[in-house]
């Protein structure tokens, strides 16, 4: 996704042109030129160039006799009989008129596919995690996209993420169009828009979807990046397939590894291969000092999982389930034995079960692994995947939907045993979003409360959170779990200075755990617990065993008060109200 930007830059000065001279010679060449976008290309008829020098005298460019040229140019027998055909006093003039036009029979699939490639402008309003009662500046962005079956545009989730407006413009078109956000699948990092307008679909093919790439199969990535406004063609090879981190929607999935250059703009727009059909789209690369030419593209068995998972339910449901435990490797032969392993036996220990996946009724820690839906799982925790490879046997949970079932083979104390487990989407205990929806508050006293979610985490510390933001909340974020689907990580976000906070003022993003003895499960409670509350004092355990102590009817009364110094609407988010 590429910011909008304008780069303002000083206009190049008109050269002097110097009068001509009577006694020379000046050759004027008429020429017709035509941009053709191609991956692979022929040129069968050009034109002969010339170039001007600073002093405005042209030159013969010279084409190297007896030396292979990338390019051949091709003088036709129709510009020969033309040539040097007038004279006019003192000057020859040479008109050169095409009347062949060129002929591209060699060039690849993938240049009319071009054509289904669209530009996606976005305007996004983000919410403002640190003032949660309002939102940030809105900022445009640009990225690409591209058109499928069914009157549909696909792009990354993260280019119309926050949208409040999103338009789309075609190849060689001045015309934006109005698109509605049909799915956001953040997880997967994938939307699907729509057009109203028939005029947009006019003259338009969708993308056909081909299989999996191969390694070292060559890909082509088609979008508008950074660096220019036309559509723009970088290719590569596939370095490697494997079970990817989507940094957007903090999920592990199915992704191919490219060398060809994904820039921002790039975000949304398809990869093809050699046969021009979409293999994938381009979402993220990895930028660092030791890798150099390293994107990554969101493969067609997930783009086919999203898309069938909006048509079977309507919308996306977040449809990747994921299988809720922790496991160990089982690589080491005392490890092995001690669990009753015997030769003929490969698998992975379970660590830690979520309390709230459907498989915690059924599994148990210290189970064995040994297959999952009649796949065996090797001591390292891989599935034979392609010939000669293998992959992360989350590769196989991530290929059901929410809902499905399936077969998981245990041992445990030396006994096999066989569970039919429905699968289920993650619950963390700290989300890594939240579903576009604005952030949840509450404020007594000046005090704000907040629940805990990846982006907050974000906004508050910035993109390197998981290195500056406090060790507390990092191992909450890393390693807890929720013991029920409704349960929150609750901080005081900040205190809004007023007499009545005096020397409070310096809580910031600290865990709250209790409130007057009742620990407390989700912000929703705490605001409820609060407002009803009649005793003389309100009591805060926050974590270091530290406790913030104020008298009831004072806290309720300054925070009128306060809402209105700092001009804000309401005590509570609306989804506290309800």
């Amino acid at each position: 996704m590429q910011k909008s930007a304008r780069t303002r830059g000083r206009k190049a000065k008109n050269a002097t042109e110097p009068e001509p001279n009577p006694n020379s010679t000046t050759t004027a060449t008429t020429s017709t030129g035509a941009a053709a976008d191609t991956v692979v290309a022929s040129l069968n008829a050009a034109t002969d160039a010339t170039t001007t020098d600073r002093r405005g005298s042209k030159r013969r460019r010279k084409t190297g006799k007896g030396k292979d040229d990338d390019v051949a140019i091709v003088t036709s027998p129709e510009r020969r009989a033309t040539r040097y055909s007038e004279h006019n006093g003192d000057y020859d003039v040479t008109a050169v008129v095409p009347e062949v036009p060129p002929r591209w029979e060699s060039a690849g699939k993938v240049v009319p596919s071009m054509d289904a490639v669209v530009k996606v402008f976005c305007v996004h309003t983000e919410p403002n995690f640190s003032l949660p009662w309002q939102r940030k500046r809105q900022y445009s962005s640009s990225s690409s996209g591209f058109i499928i079956g069914g009157r549909r545009v696909l792009t990354n989730a993260h280019s119309v993420e926050h949208h409040t407006q999103v338009k789309v413009k075609k190849r060689g078109s001045d015309t934006k169009y109005l698109a509605t956000v049909l799915a956001i699948g953040t997880e997967c990092d994938i939307a699907m828009l729509t057009v109203t307008d028939d005029e947009f679909w006019e003259g338009v093919s969708p993308l056909e979807f081909g299989d999996l790439p191969a390694l070292q199969d060559a890909v082509t990535v088609v979008g508008y990046p950074i660096g220019g406004d036309t559509i723009s063609v970088t290719s590569g090879v596939v370095s490697r397939i494997e079970i990817l981190s989507y940094v957007h929607g903090s999920t592990e999935l199915l992704g191919l590894q490219i060398d060809a250059a994904i820039n921002s703009g790039n975000s949304g727009g398809p990869a093809f291969n050699d046969k021009g059909e979409c293999v994938g789209i381009a979402f993220q690369s990895l930028k660092h000092e030791d890798a150099e030419n390293i994107g990554y593209v969101i493969p067609t068995p997930v783009i086919t999982h999203f898309i069938q998972d909006y048509e079977k339910n309507g919308e996306y449901t977040g449809g990747f389930p994921i299988l809720g435990v922790e496991w160990q490797k089982m690589e080491n032969p005392d490890l092995r034995m001690s669990m009753g392993m015997g030769n003929e036996h490969k698998g992975v220990r379970i660590k830690r079960i979520e309390p709230t996946a459907p498989e915690s009724n059924v599994l148990s820690p210290s189970d064995i692994i040994l297959s999952f839906d009649g796949v065996n799982v090797a001591n390292d925790g891989t599935v034979p995947f392609r010939h000669g490879e293998r992959i992360g046997f989350s590769y196989l949970v991530s290929q059901k939907y929410t809902g499905d079932k399936a077969l998981v083979k245990i041992l445990r104390k030396s006994k096999i045993h066989e569970f039919n487990i429905k699968l289920a989407t993650h619950k963390r205990l700290i989300p890594a979003h939240i579903g576009g929806k604005p952030p949840s508050y509450y404020i007594i006293a000046g005090f704000v409360f907040a629940a805990v979610s990846v982006p907050y985490l974000r906004s508050e510390y910035g993109k390197d959170y998981d290195f500056d933001a406090p060790v507390k909340l990092l191992d909450k974020h890393l390693h807890a779990m929720a013991e029920s689907v409704d349960e929150q990580l609750v901080v005081v976000s900040q205190v809004l200075v007023a007499d009545i906070n005096i020397g409070y003022e310096e809580i910031v993003n600290t865990q709250v755990v209790a409130f007057n003895n009742k620990p407390v499960k989700n912000l929703k409670s705490l605001a409820e617990m609060v407002e009803s509350c009649n005793e003389e004092f309100l009591k805060f355990d926050l974590e270091y065993e530290q406790i913030v102590v104020l008298r009831t009817k004072m806290a309720k009364k300054a925070t009128r008060d306060i809402l209105l110094t700092h001009c804000i609407p309401s005590a509570m988010s609306d989804d506290l109200k309800s």
